[in-house]
């Protein structure tokens, strides 16, 4: 696939590095790009002329696809397909990201979000090519395919049937991490720009051995989680242990944050979010290397997005040290201070400062409490007091002829629910015993 870029800005000089990136995470070979610096053409997103430049050089390159980094309405993507040589798609930055995620989704979650997404992002087209058959304009509809007068009523029906389907998905993935909490887990969630590092960091951060050990009581647990330098890559979740003695701590990486993007996008995959909004802690990473204007820029972002619906601390992880050096990195944490105070550093590709960050994990989380049990001797006690050892971190058990003394630290949520079992264990004693 040979794809020609196009990308125009209201002023200055256009930066088509990402939608270059973003071209090649998709499979396209970029072979020439036409930029401009102008308002926006109502028609054609770009000037006449400039339009007719692109359809030249489309033929000149052999492209079999042109990516506009803007966001194109359903008619300019109708005019500039007449304009240019036939065959030749035009997709526009949000098209392609759809295309990405559609080549990366293998959960069941993850597909129904991207079709989610593609059909909020097709229904406005199928309601332009309605408003253009019924002007009697001829077949094909260039940019926005073919024209079927029942396919507006079934996008609705589909996006209905699909935000169900997701919402059941939702309402399970939450009794699991309720499930884990009452277990004794902190949950802690990655967060960030796509490409900042997330799935290299939690590699670092998760304890290996104990993950196959935990596959049948938490089923989304993934022993492997990809770390490439690839936009996207991770799409879905991915849950992994993290070794923070005594606590028991699982960590998760979720789908990065991608610029400029549209409302349905962002709502076709919240529920994605959700990991990170029913965190205990969520870790904000940072790509420490980049400029740092687009630092500042992804952290305002990220800042709004988060607030919106998070409760938990967030730790702003500035990553990618081994990339700068002591004084651009003391130079840019001054400039972020505002947002980002008092973060971690590290390189989680070196694993430089990745015990720091263990430790700023287990100060943020919420206090473990302590706390000693008496539980009457019956044949159910042993139970209890093998759930409180796999619940919590048991300093010392002690048997006597009616009772048996448990002393211990865990979550609150724990101690609560121990105190409900130990609870129950007197309620099923017989007075006359």
């Amino acid at each position: 696939m040979r794809a020609l870029i196009a990308k125009r800005v209201d002023s200055g000089t256009p930066d088509t590095s990402e939608i270059s990136d973003l071209a090649a995470a998709a499979g396209y070979t970029v072979v020439g790009e036409i930029t401009q610096s102008r308002r926006a053409d109502p028609a054609l997103q770009i000037g006449e002329g400039k339009a007719e430049e692109l359809a030249e050089t489309a033929a000149a390159t052999d492209a079999t696809t042109v990516i506009f980094d803007n966001r194109l309405g359903p008619y300019q993507t109708y005019n500039l397909g007449q304009l240019l040589p036939e065959g030749v798609e035009v997709i526009d930055r949000f098209t392609l990201i759809l295309e990405i995620f559609g080549q990366r989704a293998q959960t069941r979650k993850a597909q129904l979000q991207v079709e989610l997404a593609e059909l909020r992002y097709e229904l406005p087209r199928a309601e332009a090519k309605t408003s253009l058959a019924k002007r009697d304009e001829h077949p094909g509809f260039m940019g926005l395919g073919e024209y079927d007068e029942s396919r507006e009523q079934d996008i609705k029906d589909q996006i209905s049937r699909i935000t169900d389907e997701l919402e059941r998905i939702e309402q399970t993935e939450e009794h699991r991490r309720e499930r884990r909490r009452n277990s004794g887990f902190d949950l802690v969630a990655l967060a960030g720009y796509t490409n900042a590092g997330k799935s290299t960091l939690l590699r670092r951060l998760a304890a290996d051995l104990d993950v196959d050990e935990n596959e049948d009581l938490h089923p989304d647990l993934d022993s492997t989680a990809e770390s490439q330098d690839k936009l996207f890559t991770t799409l879905g979740t991915t849950t992994r242990r993290a070794d923070i003695d005594p606590r028991d701590v699982l960590v998760t990486d979720t789908v990065g944050f991608i610029s400029d993007l549209p409302h349905w996008l962002v709502e076709s995959f919240k529920s994605t979010l959700d990991s990170v909004y029913r965190a205990d802690l969520v870790l904000l990473v940072v790509d420490v290397s980049e400029d740092v204007d687009d630092i500042h820029e992804k952290l305002v972002t990220s800042h709004d997005t988060l607030y919106e619906r998070n409760e938990a601390p967030i730790v702003t992880v500035l990553n990618k040290i081994d990339a700068v050096d002591d004084a651009e990195l003391e130079e840019k944490q001054e400039a972020l201070s505002a947002l980002a105070p008092n973060p971690v550093t590290v390189s989680a590709r070196e694993g430089t400062n990745v015990d720091a960050l263990l430790d700023r994990i287990d100060n943020e989380l919420p206090d473990w409490e302590k706390e000693r049990l008496v539980l009457p001797m019956t044949d159910e006690t042993m139970s209890v007091v093998s759930w409180i050892h796999d619940n919590a971190h048991v300093d010392d058990v002690t048997y006597g002829d009616e009772d048996v003394l448990v002393s211990f630290e865990a979550r609150p949520a724990v101690i609560s629910q121990a105190r409900s079992r130990a609870s129950e264990l007197q309620t099923a004693t017989p007075e006359s015993a």
